[in-house]
């Protein structure tokens, strides 16, 4: 095992929660059942899924992750499921994907939740039938895969709003798993975080420091809405940057209540930025002489683009950088919305 995934299983010892978490996952573990793994953003899904595989039959063999939410319909369906020469423009060679390297190993399905509609009907043939077809072939191909699926969705409401199939969740619910959020696992912050000012001293070979009470106290007081995520890239800056100075004020300011989020994209952006009397990105206002060399076209076109730049940057945010969520919120395409991230260095 890896010194990451070591690492990863040492909240399972700490917690009553997770220890209960630990009981279910040696129960089914060595079981080829579909487990459905479900919390909030950053509670430690994925390592629950490579415990699951580590205590399986088939832990020397291969493990897949795919992230369902990073990739547009096109580009997820080849992914999972491979493709043959001139499946499509571009496609000059056959590629496998997902489920053949998976074969006899385990594929983790992380964001299910988020997956387009059509690929979740081919998703629920590998359930049934244990074969599918590449893009472009008539061919089946047979794999023996187990399948792990993780969500921070509620599934069966997306079923109810018709953006989930009611079979395909069925076919993956088997075994429920939910993982606590951190708030309710608090014994665990301070292993959490000598573990991982452990790790990342050694990960970027900078010194181990320790942190103060005050540092440990607001720690153990603070709600982490960002799970066991948060708490990593915490420690991780402290290592970095070799301080923990600004630890406090900054865990202060994530604890105020967030501005209303934007009612409709750009456009409530631009007013948003009037009522502030500033422009979101920019503190100086443009004035009469500004306008008059520039003219009042280019000063307007560069207001809306900074206002564009801010509601792309709050939006990603608040989506945590899922990007077909954040695409879906301001109501543009998940292509327009990688170009934009581009056009305004957001990467």
């Amino acid at each position: 095992m890896s010194s990451r995934r070591a690492l990863d299983q040492y909240a399972f010892e700490h917690s009553e929660p997770m220890r209960t978490v630990r009981r279910i996952i040696d129960s089914v573990a060595p079981t080829d059942v579909t487990v459905l793994v479900w919390g909030e953003t950053g509670v430690g899904k994925e390592a629950v899924a490579w415990a699951l595989h580590d205590g399986s039959p088939r832990r020397d063999r291969p493990f897949v992750k795919v992230n369902c939410a990073a990739l547009p319909l096109e580009l997820l369906e080849s992914e999972l499921f491979g493709y043959e020469r001139g499946a499509f423009t571009g496609a000059d060679r056959s590629k496998p994907g997902k489920f053949e390297q998976a074969d006899t190993g385990t594929i983790f399905l992380d964001e299910i939740g988020e997956m387009p509609l059509p690929v979740q009907a081919k998703i629920l043939q590998v359930l049934q039938d244990r074969q599918f077809s590449r893009l472009g072939s008539r061919a089946d191909i047979k794999v023996d895969v187990r399948v792990l699926a993780a969500t921070n969705k509620n599934l069966g409401q997306r079923v109810g709003q018709r953006e989930f199939r009611e079979d395909l969740y069925y076919r993956l619910n088997v075994i429920n798993l939910h993982v606590p959020a951190l708030r309710f696992r608090r014994e665990e912050i301070p292993i959490l975080t000598e573990r991982f000012l452990d790790f990342y001293a050694s990960e970027y070979g900078c010194p181990r420091r320790s942190l103060s009470e005050a540092t440990l106290e607001r720690f153990l007081s603070y709600p982490w809405p960002g799970n066991v995520r948060e708490l990593e890239n915490i420690i991780t800056r402290i290592v970095v940057l070799g301080t923990e100075d600004w630890v406090t004020a900054e865990l202060t300011e994530r604890q105020r209540p967030a501005s209303p989020p934007p009612v409709d994209g750009v456009a409530e952006s631009v007013v948003a930025s009037r009522r502030r009397r500033e422009p979101a990105l920019d503190a100086r206002r443009p004035d009469n002489l500004e306008i008059e060399l520039e003219g009042l076209k280019a000063v307007v076109a560069r207001a809306a683009k900074l206002a564009e730049r801010d509601a792309l940057h709050r939006t990603l945010g608040r989506t945590h950088w899922r990007r077909v969520e954040a695409a879906r919120q301001l109501k543009i395409s998940y292509r327009t919305l990688l170009r934009k991230i581009e056009e305004h260095g957001l990467n």
